[in-house]
């Protein structure tokens, strides 16, 4: 009989393949030392990979964008000169252009004088026969060349007279200027050095008149003070402080009130008085002291009585507390003892000490 594979054979078989190897890896995880021990956290670490290249992925086309704009720029850099360079040659075109329709040498004024071909140039003009080189309108040409220089020489000293004649006036009127400027300087120090002297003058016045009013004020002080000291002096001498008037001494606030600058001490009938004041109060304080030897002595008895009883008490929590430890005691060795004997006897009991195939029987599955 043919053997005939079944799908769901194939389906189990393909299943059993698959959690054969979810448990090895399983298994490869658990009794990893590593692993177990200090932990890998691997979609934190995937993600940590995917932002690390996600950041280099846009650094890169941050760079590429950045490198395009500097490309695009060199380009227009490029274009702009070339058309500058286009628009210069363009330019120099046109001058030489210029120069060559419309600035001949031949329109020049000193063409004639620096042109001794000129007469080969000219077009249109008729040689007689039988006279070639010669030059009849020589003379003439020479004659106006000639008279031009002169006009053109006479023209220029004109001129030259008319910038002479032109920088003396200029030259005088500035020195008649520059002169009345003086006059005008040396009239305002006049007038200045005027007016200081009468400002001196004034001052020196004014000075003389104020100290003289000072001189005069002082003196009218010291009169003053003078006066004001022998008043003060007579006043003094006739006073109360120096007559030693009794009744200086009395306030404006009521006769129980002493003013004690003017007061001279006290008189027999309140000496009297102070002194029977000093007896009636050592008596005073003779009671209080007595009263306040009693009331201590009072409280030193209260506290030796409570001592006493703290000490009683004391000593019998102490008698209490020896026979507690004693019985604590007691009970302790009991227990150690049948803590020994409880030993002894699983001693006795398990025998039997483990191998290593007790050891190798753990651990041979992740489950």
């Amino acid at each position: 009989m043919n053997e005939v594979e079944l799908l769901s054979d194939r389906v189990a078989a393909v299943q059993l393949e698959r959690r054969r190897n979810r448990e090895l890896q399983r298994r490869e995880r658990i009794f990893s030392d590593k692993v177990r021990t200090i932990g890998v956290d691997k979609d934190a670490l995937d993600h940590q990979v995917k932002e690390l290249r996600e950041k280099g992925q846009r650094q890169a086309n941050e760079f590429k964008i950045y490198a395009d704009e500097l490309l695009c720029g060199d380009r227009v850099a490029c274009v702009l000169e070339q058309r500058q360079k286009k628009d210069e040659r363009l330019l120099n075109e046109a001058i030489v252009h210029f120069r060559q329709h419309f600035q001949q040498p031949a329109s020049r004024r000193e063409f004639d004088l620096n042109d001794p071909e000129l007469l080969r140039k000219q077009e249109g003009v008729r040689i007689l026969p039988g006279l070639t080189g010669e030059d009849p309108a020589q003379k003439d040409r020479l004659r106006k060349q000639q008279e031009q220089l002169r006009a053109w020489s006479l023209q220029q000293q004109d001129e030259l007279e008319r910038a002479k004649q032109q920088l003396q006036q200029e030259m005088h009127q500035y020195d008649q200027s520059r002169l009345a400027l003086d006059d005008q300087a040396l009239e305002l120090q006049k007038m200045e050095e005027q007016s200081k002297k009468a400002a001196a003058i004034a001052t020196k016045d004014f000075n003389l008149i104020l100290a003289a009013e000072i001189a005069n004020r002082r003196l009218q002080e010291h009169h003053e003070e003078e006066e004001s000291n022998q008043t003060d002096i007579l006043n003094q001498l006739n006073g109360d402080l120096l007559m030693e008037n009794p009744e200086q001494n009395i306030s404006v606030l009521g006769l129980s009130r002493l003013r004690r600058e003017y007061y001279k001490g006290m008189s027999p009938k309140e000496l009297q008085q102070y002194t029977q004041y000093q007896l009636q109060q050592a008596e005073d304080k003779k009671r209080v002291v007595v009263k306040q030897r009693e009331k201590e002595l009072q409280e030193h008895q209260e506290h030796m009585t409570s001592a006493r009883a703290a000490l009683l008490l004391e000593r019998r929590q102490a008698r209490i507390n020896k026979e507690l430890r004693r019985a604590m005691d007691n009970t302790n060795a009991k227990l150690a003892q049948a803590h020994d004997a409880q030993k002894k006897h699983l001693q006795d009991v398990y025998t039997n000490i483990p191998d290593e195939r007790y050891f190798s029987q753990f651990n041979t599955s992740s489950r």
